[in-house]
């Protein structure tokens, strides 16, 4: 019988790493539905901008305030977790702190005394959070998108990030044998008099609940970031290698069409000529996107990772002047309907059918992507290179090149390029008559 809680750890273990590895499994699946994109040039610099953006979160603090809280729950989630290490040693084989017993009691003290710190900085970050979320209500956290599930989703987030932090300092707080060697004990020696009337026994019981809660907790925590907008934290890293390199007023050409403009401005080339037997033309099944799997896997990628912290939305000029197009709304939307996607196809033992609906109009309406100036300040205010702008304008190619759907302005305007060769509706001929005037 004294080996039933290392069992029960052990298969709390297995299924909860099990569940979250079948999950990472389906994302990925998800993902590979997008279109082929090389992103393997650079890959020094590639590197360097994961460093500074995902690991160094050197865009998160162009806005000082939230970028330095964010920081500090960014830092210190990450090395408190560190002790889950010892953690799992514990519980697999039996031990107690196992880290008494293979490190110098100062060097351990310090280790759990930099967590202790950090857990309680974690734990008023949290707070801070909350209260700009649900006190304050920042704009950017009350629009149209981001009520019901995602405003509780960011809510269920810091109230498993707060019971975390503080389950660690209980832990600690009722461990006799880690507060009798007095160091480390920085935060929990003041938490320890809350329970200065409990007998030992009590004691054990309460420290014993904390410990099997608190890696409980993170195991719950980490399955649920899959169905969650944190998945960023993993994702953050592979989003920002993968991320645009070149200028962000640099739009993609589609192939097929830079070829097609190329013959037609060649004086020398027939353009009844058969392509050459060597030749392999190659003609895309569709121009644009209407659904995600005519999006790339990067757009995909970058659907998975966005955090709706909405500073792309806050700095959108379309919406700020009151239009109905949100960057933010614009990947929640791109998630959303992936996930149906693969939705169905789990239920379809492995084979998407249709189901009569598609990203657009369903979800993304044609007012949205016509609102966009395409200016790229959600592309610049994203502190993880996440591109809403090549969705909108992939999705806006579909509309011009398939249904012929583009406003009457802009129809009037390529008319006008394809008759006089300029956007004006003046003849090549009197182009120069304000001269005279």
């Amino acid at each position: 019988m004294n080996y039933l809680p290392n069992i029960i750890f052990a298969i709390a273990l297995i299924l909860g790493i099990g569940y979250f590895a079948k999950n990472v499994q389906k994302l990925i699946r998800n993902i590979k539905l997008g279109q082929p994109k090389d992103v393997s040039d650079n890959k020094s610099q590639r590197w360097k901008n994961m460093a500074m953006i995902a690991l160094g979160q050197s865009k998160m603090v162009k806005r000082p305030i939230a970028g330095f809280l964010h920081v500090v729950v960014y830092v210190g989630f990450v090395i408190i977790n560190i002790e889950v290490l010892e953690i799992i040693i514990d519980g697999l084989f039996g031990t107690h702190r196992i880290g008494l017993s293979i490190l110098p009691e100062s060097v351990y003290g310090f280790l759990i005394g930099s967590f202790e710190i950090l857990a309680a900085l974690v734990f008023i970050t949290v707070v801070v959070f909350w209260v700009r979320r649900n006190i304050i209500k920042l704009r950017r956290f009350m629009s149209a998108e981001m009520k019901g599930w995602p405003k509780n989703d960011g809510n269920f987030i810091l109230y498993f990030e707060m019971v975390l932090m503080a389950l660690f300092l209980i832990m600690n707080a009722t461990d006799t044998t880690f507060q009798n060697i007095a160091s480390g004990n920085i935060v929990s020696q003041f938490i320890a008099p809350l329970f200065s009337g409990a007998s030992e026994g009590t004691l054990h019981i309460i420290e014993r609940s904390a410990w099997w809660l608190h890696i409980l907790g993170i195991l719950v925590f980490l399955n649920y970031l899959y169905f969650s907008k944190h998945l960023h934290i993993l994702l953050a890293f592979p989003n920002t290698y993968y991320g645009k390199l070149t200028p962000k007023g640099q739009f993609d050409n589609n192939d097929a069409v830079t070829k097609e403009v190329k013959l037609m401005m060649d004086p020398d080339a027939d353009p009844f000529a058969a392509p050459a037997e060597t030749e392999e033309e190659e003609i895309p099944a569709k121009f644009g996107a209407s659904d995600v799997q005519d999006l790339s896997w990067l757009n995909l990628l970058n659907a998975y990772t966005c955090t709706e912290c909405g500073r792309c939305t806050s700095e959108c000029p379309a919406n700020l002047t009151g239009k109905k197009l949100s960057p933010r709304k614009i990947m929640m939307d791109t998630r959303d309907r992936l996930e149906e996607v693969g939705k169905n196809i789990d239920a379809n033992k492995g084979v998407f059918v249709d189901d009569g609906k598609q990203l657009l109009n369903d979800y993304i309406t044609k007012e949205e992507l016509w609102a966009c100036t395409s200016c790229n300040a959600c592309v610049e205010a994203c502190p993880i290179s996440i591109d809403p702008l090549n969705i909108i304008m992939e999705m806006r190619r579909y509309l011009v090149m398939e249904e012929s759907a583009a406003p009457m302005e802009l129809n009037n305007m390529m008319t006008n390029v394809e008759n006089n060769g300029a956007p004006w509706p003046y003849n090549q001929m009197d182009r120069l008559n304000w001269k005279d005037e």
